[in-house]
């Protein structure tokens, strides 16, 4: 009988038990086996890994930008919510009150938005539109500047769904003086209008002021006068019709055939101001006399530096950076064609303390030309007596340290931002004088526009 000496038990493992062919495979690199394999494998296998890690870092990359995006405040995707259908091609539009005036390539077209019907159209000098500008004078009044395709600014009164042409500004007789509309404003309010115009060889600045209340004293009498008259046809289509009353509608033309607008009234003409040159001063005193009392800063006409002293500093300048100049080709100095320019509301700058004005009527407009360092203001209660042949001066000039690419002028027109050549904009509060930030863009940039928001 054989009998156990022990209980019954799984006997502990011991180096002996291994196999020998495996006693090293733990310690073996997975990259070695497949370094084992023969010459076309490997090269297929090494191509194959690099395949796979390119597109994992394709998968990653795209992973990050589509995280990113989805991090970023999505736009609102807005949809058209009706069609306005014009028979010509729509070259502009501006919106004023409840309507949207186009331009058209053949006259102007009125369309409102609570129904989106085409209310009036303007087509009686067969001219294409090319830009429009519209304001609500209140009492469903317009005022309206339209400008065609050969630079004619015209002035147009739209009054209960019909166009009253009131005076077209920049028309001239003789066609070789016509000068062309480069630009168009229409101050907050409708209380003026400015035009840049441009001529052969110069431009200028031209300031209206609109009559606007006689406009709407004027409308308002017209459309009383037109409603008692579409009454009494309406009285007599009902006596001829037996009983059956017809409302016959009176064509706009006849309601605003009889209509006289006031004129515009020009206030200012401001012209580019003209290139520095030598003095015609004999000594200081005759100089100061050419200042006004109340003038610290001007545009610098008033100086005293010989012609022989600006050829001195210009042969020097030139000789000093030759090179420079012969590279890039430097041209003489012009007068500036192109300004911008803004009205302004009342602020300590621009008006005394016994200056009696409403704090939401302009009292003032401010202009730059291009390549100009100077700032200027000009007050809008002048007048043109006496001054058709010479340049008006600037009440105040505010300069800069490098020529004025573009600015803006806040909605409480307290805030003014001057963008230079240098890529510089500074924020100026105009009420104190100061300014109040100055930030620079990086290098080799250059500002084109600038607005407040």
């Amino acid at each position: 009988v054989n009998t156990w000496k022990y209980p019954l038990g799984i006997p502990p493992p011991s180096e002996n038990d291994w196999p020998k062919d495996e006693e090293d495979f733990f310690l073996l690199d997975p990259d070695r086996e497949r370094d084992a394999l023969p010459q076309p494998f490997r090269m297929i296998n090494k191509l194959v890994m690099q395949v796979f890690e390119s597109a994992m870092e394709i998968i990653e990359r795209r992973e990050t930008l589509r995280e990113a995006q989805k991090r970023k405040v999505q736009p609102k995707k807005c949809f058209p919510t009706a069609e306005f259908q014009v028979t010509e091609r729509a070259n502009c539009l501006a919106v004023s009150g409840k309507y949207v005036f186009v331009g058209l390539s053949e006259g102007l077209a009125a369309f409102n938005t609570c129904d989106f019907k085409d209310v009036c159209a303007w087509d009686a000098a067969k001219t294409e539109i090319c830009a429009v500008h519209a304001l609500d004078l209140g009492n469903e009044c317009h005022v309206l500047l339209a400008v065609d395709e050969m630079g004619l600014v015209w002035l147009f009164c739209f009054h209960k769904q019909s166009f009253l042409l009131v005076k077209i500004l920049n028309e001239v007789e003789d066609i070789s003086q016509r000068s062309t509309c480069v630009e168009e404003v229409l101050s907050r309010g409708g209380d003026y209008a400015g035009i840049l115009l441009q001529g052969n060889t110069k431009a200028w600045l031209e300031i209206y002021q609109l009559p606007k209340d006689s406009w709407l004293r004027e409308m308002e009498k017209n459309s009383g006068a037109a409603e008692g008259l579409a009454c009494s046809e309406r009285r007599s289509s009902c006596l001829s019709e037996a009983g059956t009353f017809l409302l016959q509608e009176l064509p706009v033309s006849a309601i605003q055939a009889d209509v006289e607008l006031d004129l515009p009234v020009l206030l200012l003409t401001v012209r580019p101001p003209k290139p520095i040159t030598g003095t015609s001063f004999k000594d200081p005193l005759d100089a100061l006399k050419e200042v006004d009392d109340d003038s610290m800063l001007g545009l610098g006409y008033n100086h005293l530096i010989k012609d022989s002293q600006w050829e001195l500093h210009e042969a020097i300048f030139c000789s000093t950076y030759r090179e420079y100049l012969e590279g890039q080709g430097v041209t003489k100095e012009e007068i500036p064609r192109h300004a911008t320019f803004h009205f302004l509301l009342p602020s300590r700058i621009l008006m005394g303390p016994e200056m009696e004005v409403q704090p939401d009527i302009p009292v003032g407009i401010g202009v730059h030309w291009d390549g100009n360092h100077n700032f200027c203001l000009y007050l809008l209660n002048h007048s043109l007596k006496g001054k058709a042949d010479s340049d008006l001066m600037p009440d105040v000039v505010w300069p800069c340290a490098a020529p004025i690419a573009c600015s803006a002028v806040s909605s409480c027109s307290r805030y003014l931002a001057l963008a230079g050549e240098d890529a510089t904009i500074t924020i100026w509060d105009k009420h104190l004088g100061y300014p109040l930030s100055v930030t620079a863009i990086l290098e080799e940039r250059f500002i084109r526009s600038i607005h407040f928001l």
